[in-house]
C-alpha cells in the first residue's frame, strides 16, 4: 500500500513540481538568448530537433527490444495534431510572448491553463459539474477569477514595485525594455495557455487509445518539429538570427531541448495517463514565484505592480479550484464508504 502511494501519489507530485521548475529555468534561458538577437523562431526550430534527435535514439532502442503496438495512419494523424498543439503552436506562441513581454508574465500567464483545462474537461466530460453544489461553483468562480487576473497582468503593466539601483539597470535590462510589448505578448501567452489546455486534453485522451507513451512523446515532438520548421523558415529569414554564435543561445539550446522536448514531454504524457489533464494543468501557477526570483536574479528584470496584483487574482481563483476539487473528492470517498457499508449491511438484515 506504502508503494501505492509513492508511486500514486508523491511521484507525479514531484515530478510535476520538477516539470515547473525545468520550464522556468527554460523561460528564463530562453529570454536571455533572444536578448543576444536570437530569433525566436529559431530557437523553437533547433531546441526541438535536437530534442526529437534524442527522443529518436530512444524510440529506436525501444523498438529494437519490443515491437510494441502498431501504428496506424488514424494514430499517425492524432500524433500531427499533437504536435501542431503542443509543440508548434503553443511553443510559437509562447516563445515569442516571452520575447515581447518578460518571463515573469509568461508564467503568470501559465495559471491561466487550469481554468482552462477545466472548462474544457467540461465540455468534454471528463470533470463533472454540478451547478448547485458548492465544490462546482467554487472551480467556476476560480476559474472566472484566474481570467480576470490574466486581463489585469496583460493590460496593466503598473509602476515597478521597487526602484533598482544604478548598478543594478544593466546593459541587458535596456534591451529587455526596448523589446517589450506588454499587450501584444500577453495575448500571444493567452493563445498559448488556450493551446497547452487543449493538448493536455486531447492528449490525455489519446494516451489512453495508445498507452505507449515515449512513441507518442517521439512522433508529436517529430511532426511539431518540422511544422515549426516551415513556419520559422518562411517568418525568418535574416540568417544572422539563426546563427549560433554566442554561449548562452548554445546553453539555452541545449537545456530546451533536454528539460523542454524530451523531460517536460515524458513527464506530462506519464502524469495525463496517472492523474488526468486537470492535475497536470494545476500545477502551472507553482512556475510564477519561481519566475518572479530568477527574473530578477538573472535577468535583471524589476517586477511591475500590474504583474503583482494580477498574479495574486490568478492565484486566489486557483485556490479556489483546488478547494473545490477537493472538496469533490472528501463527497467521492464519503459515498463510496457509505456504498461499502450498506453493502456489508445487507447480508445481515437477509439472514436476520
Amino acid at each position: 500500500m506504502d508503494v501505492n502511494y509513492y508511486k500514486d501519489g508523491v511521484l507525479p507530485f514531484a515530478a510535476l513540481v520538477m516539470v515547473e521548475v525545468c520550464n522556468v529555468g527554460m523561460v528564463t534561458l530562453s529570454k536571455a538568448a533572444m536578448t543576444s538577437g536570437m530569433s525566436n523562431f529559431s530557437f523553437v526550430v533547433y531546441y526541438n530537433a535536437l530534442g526529437t534527435f534524442i527522443l529518436f535514439l530512444y524510440y529506436i532502442f525501444h523498438r529494437y527490444r519490443s515491437r510494441g503496438t502498431p501504428l496506424t495512419f488514424s494514430l499517425l494523424l492524432k500524433f500531427f495534431f499533437l504536435g501542431l498543439l503542443g509543440i508548434c503552436l503553443e511553443q510559437i506562441c509562447a516563445i515569442a510572448g516571452i520575447k515581447y513581454s518578460s518571463p515573469t508574465l509568461a508564467m503568470a500567464m501559465g495559471n491561466l491553463i487550469p481554468g482552462f483545462t477545466f472548462l474544457l474537461a467540461v465540455i468534454f466530460r471528463m470533470e463533472k459539474l454540478a451547478l448547485r453544489s458548492t465544490s462546482s461553483q467554487a472551480k467556476i468562480i476560480g476559474t472566472l477569477v484566474s481570467i480576470s487576473g490574466a486581463f489585469v497582468v496583460t493590460f496593466y503593466k503598473g509602476p515597478p514595485v521597487f526602484e533598482a539601483s544604478s548598478s543594478f539597470k544593466t546593459s541587458l535590462q535596456q534591451n529587455l525594455a526596448q523589446m517589450s510589448n506588454w499587450v501584444l505578448g500577453g495575448l500571444l501567452l493567452t493563445i498559448t495557455c488556450l493551446s497547452s489546455a487543449t493538448w493536455n486534453i486531447f492528449q490525455a485522451a489519446i494516451v489512453k487509445e495508445y498507452p505507449e507513451k515515449m512513441t507518442l512523446v517521439f512522433f508529436s515532438c517529430f511532426f511539431g518539429t518540422i511544422q515549426c520548421a516551415v513556419i520559422s523558415l518562411i517568418a525568418e529569414r535574416n540568417v544572422s538570427s539563426w546563427a549560433l554564435q554566442s554561449r548562452i543561445r548554445v546553453i539555452a539550446v541545449i537545456y530546451g531541448a533536454i528539460s523542454g522536448s524530451v523531460i517536460r514531454n515524458s513527464v506530462l504524457a506519464w502524469c495525463l495517463q496517472k492523474k488526468g489533464p486537470v492535475y497536470v494543468a494545476l500545477f502551472k501557477p507553482l512556475g510564477t514565484a519561481i519566475a518572479v526570483v530568477m527574473a530578477i536574479i538573472f535577468l535583471g528584470e524589476i517586477p511591475h505592480l500590474g504583474s503583482m496584483i494580477g498574479s495574486i487574482v490568478i492565484a486566489f481563483g486557483f485556490y479556489s479550484v483546488i478547494w473545490g476539487q477537493a472538496k469533490e473528492r472528501v463527497i467521492d470517498g464519503d459515498s463510496v464508504h457509505c456504498l461499502e457499508s450498506s453493502t456489508q449491511k445487507t447480508p445481515l438484515l437477509q439472514n436476520t
